[in-house]
């Protein structure tokens, strides 16, 4: 079992080096259980660190942990520290967030809170219990960011012609970057198992057999989602504006308006994207920089490929929004004005 704790007392013991090969310092660590069936509970436990920065968790009095707990044979327990205490940043953070929407927003920030609310619902309810049953994960994922930008844009902008467009155009460029992402991922042969945690999910206990492939395309269209929402939405409320402003408007001057709002959003837009991809490899980069690894060997490399395929495909289905969204806008506009007219 895994339950809270507080050290309380932390002792150096002593430090052991075999053959220059393992290094390991000893501490004698008394701990308080905070949680569970052994709350209340005191253990002086020996803790172990092997001066490896990346697993060793260093601790002081007053610092709250993860416990491991075991019940041994002869009722005996053993306790050791798994984790660090992060739960309560994290979700303190979480909320700052959520209040910063509110503030902000005031009833959009709410809508906001909602739509952020049900997005995760299903990411974690629909998305994920369905890939762990087998389905197929493009489909899955194409299915459930169709109902999460219906979702999303009605909740926040109304259920209009502003919103019809943003739909149009949002999903057009998602499913532009997830097929243009098959395509080449495809001939280049992507594995999807670039990553640690794809690796993993061959020793999972479900034992079920995934499509990596299809995981990493999956994957590229859901990141895709987020930034293509955001552009095809405010290309949408722009020519709405536009529009209200200036109702003598024709469908092809609406269409260059939102063509030039789409431009300015695009300079930026595809920065973001490339950069999040950049900032999260900046280790491994770093890595073949110190080691003056050739160009063309970084570049063939399937985790690097995969990288490059994610950011671009993603890119591209940003700037095929801009288009998309315009067009569509433009001409319901046309409609709309009609419509009113009769």
């Amino acid at each position: 079992m895994t339950e809270r704790a507080k050290i309380l007392e932390v002792e150096y013991v002593e430090e052991n080096q075999k053959e220059d090969v393992t290094f390991l310092k000893y501490y004698q660590v008394k701990l308080e259980i905070l949680s569970g069936e052994y709350k209340g509970r005191i253990f002086d436990i020996t803790h172990v660190l092997t001066d490896s920065p990346a697993y060793d968790i260093i601790v002081e009095p007053g610092d709250k942990v993860l416990v491991g707990i075991e019940e041994l044979e002869g009722g005996s327990i053993e306790v050791y520290i798994s984790e660090y205490l992060r739960d309560s940043y994290v979700l303190g953070l979480a909320v700052f967030f959520i209040l910063l929407l509110i503030v902000v927003g005031r009833l959009k920030g709410l809508k906001t809170v909602i739509t952020l609310a049900l997005t995760v619902l299903l990411v974690l309810k629909v998305i994920l219990p369905g890939l762990l049953m087998g389905y197929n994960p493009i489909l899955l994922v194409v299915v459930v960011s169709f109902v999460i930008t219906i979702m999303t844009i009605v909740v926040v902008g109304g259920f209009n012609m502003k919103s019809l467009a943003a739909i149009i155009g949002i999903l057009g460029g998602v499913l532009s970057a997830g097929l243009i992402a098959f395509i080449i991922g495809t001939k280049v042969r992507l594995t999807g198992l670039s990553s640690q945690e794809a690796m993993m999910l061959l020793y999972i206990p479900q034992g079920i057999k995934f499509n990596f492939s299809d995981l990493l395309f999956a994957g590229i269209i859901l990141g895709a989602l987020g930034a293509v929402m955001d552009v095809g939405m405010s290309i949408a409320s722009a020519i709405e504006e536009i529009k209200t402003v200036n109702p003598h408007l024709t469908s092809k001057q609406l269409i260059i308006s939102g063509m030039n709002v789409g431009r300015d959003i695009m300079g930026t837009m595809a920065n973001t994207l490339i950069l999040a991809y950049t900032g999260s490899s900046i280790p491994l980069l770093l890595v073949f920089t110190a080691y003056d690894e050739p160009f063309i060997k970084i570049i063939n490399l399937d985790l690097i490929a995969t990288q490059v395929v994610r950011s671009l495909a993603g890119s591209i289905g940003l700037i095929l929004t801009i288009p998309l969204t315009a067009v569509a806008a433009g001409l319901l506009a046309k409609y709309s004005k009609k419509k009113s007219v009769e």
